[in-house]
């Protein structure tokens, strides 16, 4: 009840549509694919919805590639359920750096950059993590995909021929 009033004023200005397109852009499942056709619904400009969805994107992604590792460790000490989970995470990574390994920078940005399910910032991020990228090698690769995706997605949404 309570996050259906707050939506509700939120979407009153254009501030409100902004941080709640930034909010859902950041969510892993949703990221750009959800957050850039969500801001134009809720009456912001194409090209502003995709700038807040990419900024949005963005957030989450250097403390995926810092900290996702030491995360995966303390929740595997945790509990052999989590660890299970975790390892069938990770190999999932794995399995999809080994078919970027040999491109690598932009083996990522590609990846980042097809908005379809299973990719995106939060994958890359974690893939990153995982095959130990630096992040002043990973973070502009992925800023790159999340942009390309931001202009695929903000098309799909609007137009391609709209928004020029």
């Amino acid at each position: 009840m309570l996050f259906a009033e707050l939506t509700e004023i939120l979407k009153q200005s254009v501030w409100g549509e902004a941080l709640i397109t930034f909010a859902v852009a950041m969510l892993p499942v949703f990221e750009l694919r959800g957050a850039i056709p969500l801001g134009v619904s809720l009456g912001l400009h194409p090209w502003a919805s995709m700038t807040v969805s990419v900024i949005g994107n963005m957030v989450p992604t250097p403390f995926i590639i810092l900290f996702i590792r030491r995360f995966f460790r303390f929740l595997c000490r945790k509990s052999r359920k989590i660890s299970g989970f975790v390892m069938k995470l990770e190999t999932r990574a794995e399995g999809k750096w080994e078919r970027i390994r040999k491109y690598e920078f932009i083996g990522l940005i590609l990846l980042v950059a097809v908005p379809l399910p299973g990719t995106g910032a939060w994958t890359g991020s974690l893939i990153a993590a995982i095959a130990n990228l630096r992040m002043r090698r990973a973070l502009p690769a992925i800023l790159i995909g999340v942009l390309i995706a931001g202009f695929i997605v903000t098309g799909m949404t609007f137009g391609f021929i709209a928004i020029l």
